[in-house]
């Protein structure tokens, strides 16, 4: 039996009603595989459109995953980053890297708070537990990072971390995703995470950072669920929490059922 030690994360990212035909996709090719919880990273208001809670279908969806033992972790409020690059560097990371959908890079503290709550609250209406804040693209600027503790979150994490909060306790972990924008880039991110799985074989814990976007290609796909596969050989699927929380206690990570 894989321990605490030996965890895997299917993580979905960027859920939300206008994403959710993909998410479906994805959702039913993993749940065809095998029975595994996955994080799934909501946001409230994608792209300032409708509030999830607005959108009866998406919710009944959303509490059937939770039913069947997912977690829900708040990612972001509307995904995108609209402020303006103050140099070169920022305009590349923030423009070019992450298509400006990094909402938290570079928001001052104020506007990191609001939008924490705003997004909190609409997850609040619905009875949802939240234990978990994701970052768009990862990014979490100063202003952010200095409020974040402050609201009832256990965790959040970066490309290469998952962290514990409130004391900001490190467990590295690096996540595998894809950008599949061009061909170039798909070729290039198949070479690097057949890399990562190799590199990451002894890591206590694997992430599979998975989009709405990959189930338009087929390779991508088929790349998920051969590591989805091959994973489970060696590892205990959970969520994050459920991982954090056996880690702290240093005990096997128990699946839950449904």
């Amino acid at each position: 039996m894989p321990s605490a030690e030996r965890g895997l994360c299917v993580v979905l990212h960027d859920v939300a009603p206008a994403t959710w035909p993909a998410c479906e996709r994805l959702l039913a090719a993993i749940d065809a595989q095998a029975t595994v919880p996955v994080t799934l990273l909501v946001v409230p208001e994608y792209h300032r459109g409708r509030p999830i809670d607005a959108v009866p279908r998406f919710v009944g969806a959303l509490e059937r995953r939770l039913a069947r033992g997912d977690e829900i972790a708040m990612h972001g409020c509307f995904h995108l980053d609209d402020l303006p690059a103050a140099t070169p560097a920022e305009w590349f990371r923030r423009r070019v890297l992450t298509a400006g959908e990094g909402e938290f890079a570079a928001l001052g503290e104020r506007s990191a708070r609001a939008r924490l709550a705003r997004g909190l609250d609409t997850f609040m209406r619905l009875g949802w537990p939240v234990r978990g804040f994701v970052p768009p693209a990862w990014l979490l600027g100063e202003g952010a990072r200095n409020v974040l503790a402050s609201f009832p979150f256990a965790y959040t994490s970066s490309r290469r971390c998952l962290y514990a909060l409130p004391d900001w306790r490190a467990h590295p972990s690096a996540s595998l995703v894809w950008s599949v924008r061009t061909g170039v880039r798909r070729i290039a991110f198949e070479l690097l995470n057949r890399c990562l799985l190799r590199a990451l074989h002894g890591a206590p814990l694997l992430r599979l950072g998975i989009h709405p976007v990959d189930a338009a290609h087929p390779a991508v796909v088929d790349f998920w669920l051969s590591a989805l596969r091959a994973a489970l050989a060696t590892r205990t699927p959970c969520t994050k929490s459920a991982w954090l929380d056996a880690a702290a206690l240093r005990q096997p990570v128990a699946l839950r059922a449904g």
